[in-house]
């Protein structure tokens, strides 16, 4: 099998449960790098969450931040000002979600993302603060206001909450047929970003651009906010640690984050 570019998500699929990249999937990574084999990091995260990682593992390859809304072609300072695909949220649709959440949910912390800046209504939230450690980026003081001007630069917003908050304000938002991409990236979390913005369109940008076949990628994930990506890619594996319904979507199951899926998956296909 002949692969030319990697694909892969972050949390739950490249770090470990303790948010650290193991040794044994560092070296992996690394090795398909001195193969001129592109490990490209695909997340929900802003840039400033992916591009620390690129440094950790040496790679220059392009990143896919907010599940495709925007993807970056040289994640280095000085290039951010530039990126292959930028895809903004209407602010009318920010504007509306800030306000149902204030009106109906009031226990669900509520935050936006525009280009490299993570912006929050509360910066002592106890969410906001667990992300922060978690991500390792910090957030800026935004007052959301009435007026929908300032929304008008937002890729992505991120809801956090207890799991059953979040599934009611899953189903209320898609009750109400908002216009929008819609998913759980875990139980506690509902990101929102523009329809159009989803990891298997940035897969296409960047395949296109490096005129490289469909068949000759592979992608690895973990969650069902990754299903489009393993199922776009020549070749999806699912991590041991995905949910049964993802596992049954991809082509493959590795073994899970904590066990070196991605380098053993790596191994497996005799790319090291």
């Amino acid at each position: 099998m002949t692969v030319k570019m990697i694909f892969s998500d972050i949390d739950g699929t490249l770090l470990t449960s303790h948010h650290r990249i193991s040794r044994g999937t560092r070296e992996a990574i690394q090795d398909c790098s001195k193969k001129q084999i592109p490990f490209i990091l695909v997340s929900a995260r802003m840039p400033g969450g992916i591009i620390p990682l690129q440094a950790e593992l040496n790679i220059p390859d392009p990143i896919v931040c907010y599940g495709g809304a925007l993807v970056y072609r040289k994640p280095v300072p000085g290039a951010l000002d530039c990126p292959m695909l930028n895809i903004y949220m209407d602010p009318k649709l920010v504007f509306n979600i800030h306000s149902t959440i204030c009106k109906r949910f009031p226990d669900i912390c509520f935050s936006a993302y525009s280009l490299n800046e993570w912006l929050v209504p509360e910066p002592d939230n106890r969410w906001i603060v667990q992300e922060e450690a978690i991500t390792g980026t910090p957030a800026r003081p935004f007052k959301f206001s009435s007026s929908e001007g300032n929304m008008s630069r937002i890729n992505k917003t991120l809801c956090m909450g207890a799991p059953a908050a979040i599934d009611s304000l899953n189903d209320y938002l898609k009750k109400e047929n908002t216009p929008a991409s819609i998913y759980k990236s875990k139980p506690t979390y509902l990101e929102i970003t523009d329809q159009k913005a989803n990891k298997a369109a940035a897969l296409e940008l960047l395949i296109n651009h490096f005129h490289i076949d469909r068949d000759e990628t592979i992608a690895f994930g973990d969650n069902f906010n990754d299903l489009e990506m393993l199922r776009f890619a020549g070749t999806g594996f699912a991590m041991g640690n995905a949910p049964d319904a993802v596992k049954s979507s991809a082509d493959f199951i590795t073994d899970s984050n904590d066990q070196d899926g991605i380098a053993k998956a790596l191994k497996k296909l005799g790319i090291l």
